[in-house]
């Protein structure tokens, strides 16, 4: 596509934690999936990492809004505002604009015609003509770089911020779907639940967020431990200042109950697969995506437990998005994309 083009193509990874857009294979948005807006005119304010900053420090008049929950458009104003907002910003100050857009979304395997509805208006308000769809584990599966059309079993375990999507794919379609609302957003809500109960500290979304990144761990022994992980925060009952170090080992016990519910829905997803391609998957292993793949020894503690070796993507976060750039670049050969 030219700079002057009338149409510019751009594939979305609309996710509940971040959205990433890519034009032209390369990401212009690598954002979180959230807007400010003014309480007063509704108009919004900031989106992406300028409204990320904001979120926990509003005044009474600004309200951060994350428009997506457990994978669908929860706020359908909100959405797109957000989406309309990242897309101008991914023009940047580079002097390209486009009267339209064609667009491929990735979207939840388990979605609903309503909510894949929601995902299409909000696309289209936000200036897309030509809008496609694609399930997020099918996205995922061209991400890795799978033949999604041969005729062999891949199966892909897709651990995004509101829903873990589970597929078995073959000849271009999902033969077996699992799609259960555990995922990032329930981890970051474990560590906040237990940071309460064990040290009377009071730990907001991105504190979380943060020692989920530093010391998340799905098991209590790593061969590569990380160090303790300092959480500064108040202190539930008195309100003074506190400092806790925490150990992965402490994050692995406190993560254990959802981890496990991704587990068994693993072992659903199995149970539900035909017997040739189940042949295929224990050949070819299980493909982990997604932000919640990057949690530490989760891809051993699977491997052990299902017998069946887990292989964690290249790079779990940008594998649906890059999915939905290879989507958008044969979108009149997959007949599997919605229209």
């Amino acid at each position: 596509m030219g700079l002057f083009s009338l149409t510019k193509e751009i594939a979305i990874d609309l996710g509940t934690a971040n959205t990433i857009i890519l034009h032209n294979d390369k990401i212009v948005i690598d954002e979180p999936s959230i807007v400010a807006i003014e309480k007063n005119t509704g108009k919004p304010i900031a989106v992406g990492k300028d409204a990320h900053m904001m979120q926990g420090k509003e005044n009474p008049n600004i309200q951060t809004i994350r428009p997506l929950r457990q994978g669908v458009i929860a706020d359908f104003n909100a959405a797109e505002m957000m989406i309309r907002g990242l897309v101008k910003k991914s023009s940047g100050s580079r002097g390209w604009f486009s009267p339209s857009l064609r667009m491929v979304v990735g979207i939840p395997s388990g979605s609903t015609e309503v909510q894949i509805r929601a995902v299409r208006d909000s696309s289209e308000h936000a200036g897309g003509r030509d809008v496609y769809m694609i399930y997020e584990p099918m996205a995922a599966a061209l991400g890795i770089g799978l033949d999604v059309e041969a005729p062999t079993g891949n199966m892909i375990v897709d651990i995004g911020g509101g829903t873990t999507e589970i597929a078995v794919i073959s000849l271009g379609g999902i033969v077996t779907n699992k799609s259960i609302q555990i995922a990032g957003d329930d981890l970051t809500e474990d560590i906040i639940g237990h940071m309460r109960r064990a040290h009377n500290l009071r730990v907001g979304e991105r504190t979380a967020e943060q020692i989920k990144i530093h010391v998340g761990s799905a098991l209590t022994e790593l061969e590569n431990p990380p160090e303790d992980y300092v959480v500064h925060g108040p202190n539930h009952v008195t309100a003074l200042p506190m400092e806790v170090p925490v150990s992965y080992q402490e994050i692995a016990h406190c993560l254990e109950k959802s981890i496990s519910k991704i587990e068994t829905a693993v072992l659903n997803a199995l149970e539900q697969t035909p017997p040739e391609l189940y042949a295929d998957i224990v050949k070819n292993g299980i493909w982990l995506a997604g932000g919640g793949a990057m949690i530490r020894g989760l891809d051993k503690r699977l491997t052990d437990k299902i017998g069946i070796q887990f292989h964690v993507a290249d790079d779990p976060l940008l594998s649906v998005a890059r999915g939905t750039a290879v989507a958008l670049k044969n979108v009149d050969k997959f007949s599997f994309l919605i229209r």
